[in-house]
């Protein structure tokens, strides 16, 4: 079974991840600028504060992984970095963003309090050791293509170096073409060697069914929030924006913020019954 641990650093809130409450992860998917990224900040930690949960922001310096060659991307490694740094100074919450080759980990590892490694890449043994050696947090997407059973080899791999502290975020399974489902007897299996994290918005993608883009069926979003925090998770993964049919990446996905209000509200009121 995982042990409990703390995402966080002097000067940030900090959150305890298989504690009494679950942790929220959240933001836009990708750093649209500097002044766009603290504003959703301080409308999540505002959020936060109102609905007393625990939160840690995210946001990609890198959006690797496109459907096209002409995807908008972000600012890059180093000027991400910096805006993330901002993020955790300036509005004092913990953050979060991915990882996509062993060169970006160390400047990356400066800055960030959880390491992401993205779907495609999470079976990439050298990329998840040397994630693991820097005694962050990680949190592991679940590939499309692997089982549940099969998660157990890449936590694995960080526990070899000494880093148990790894979540899985499960974010659906390839079904046939451009379909993705959610097998929610995973969630349990998952979380007998890591704490799980239900990714609500990427599992509701259509990956590569638009013109060059990925689609998604948002309104299903808070239904598999609901069933996931009936199952029984460790935390959410939500892609927020203030606009998201005019987000510069996963526009088909992401939810605006009354939205994660009305599900964080959802949430809490399922646990609460279930205890």
């Amino acid at each position: 079974m995982p042990y409990q641990f703390e995402i966080g650093e002097k000067g940030t809130r900090k959150c305890i991840v298989g504690g009494d409450e679950i942790i929220f992860i959240s933001g836009p998917c990708v750093i649209e600028g500097e002044e766009f990224t603290l504003r959703c900040a301080e409308t999540l930690l505002h959020i936060a504060e109102k609905h007393k949960i625990q939160l840690v922001f995210k946001a990609s310096y890198d959006k690797a992984n496109r459907t096209s060659i002409n995807s908008f991307r972000g600012p890059g490694l180093h000027e991400g970095l910096r805006i993330l740094e901002r993020v955790k100074r300036e509005i004092g919450i913990p953050v979060l963003s991915d990882v996509h080759c062993k060169e970006e980990i160390k400047p990356a590892s400066e800055v960030l309090d959880v390491i992401q490694i993205p779907a495609f890449l999470a079976r990439q043994t050298d990329l998840v050791i040397e994630a693991a050696k820097t005694q962050k947090p990680i949190n592991i997407k679940k590939p499309q293509f692997v089982s549940p059973y099969d998660t157990k080899y890449i936590v694995e791999k960080s526990i070899k170096v000494q880093n148990e502290k790894v979540m899985l975020s499960e974010r659906g399974t390839i079904f046939g073409y451009r379909e993705l489902v959610v097998d929610f007897r995973g969630i349990p299996i998952m979380r007998n060697w890591a704490f799980v994290i239900f990714d609500a918005t990427h599992s509701v993608q259509l990956p590569s069914a638009g013109s060059g883009i990925s689609e998604g069926v948002r309104w299903a979003v808070p239904y598999l929030a609901r069933a996931a925090s009936a199952v029984g998770v460790d935390g959410f993964f939500f892609e927020t924006h203030p606009d998201p049919d005019r987000a510069l990446s996963d526009p088909k996905t992401s939810i605006n913020y009354d939205t994660f209000e009305k599900i964080i509200v959802d949430i809490k009121k399922i646990i609460e019954a279930l205890k």
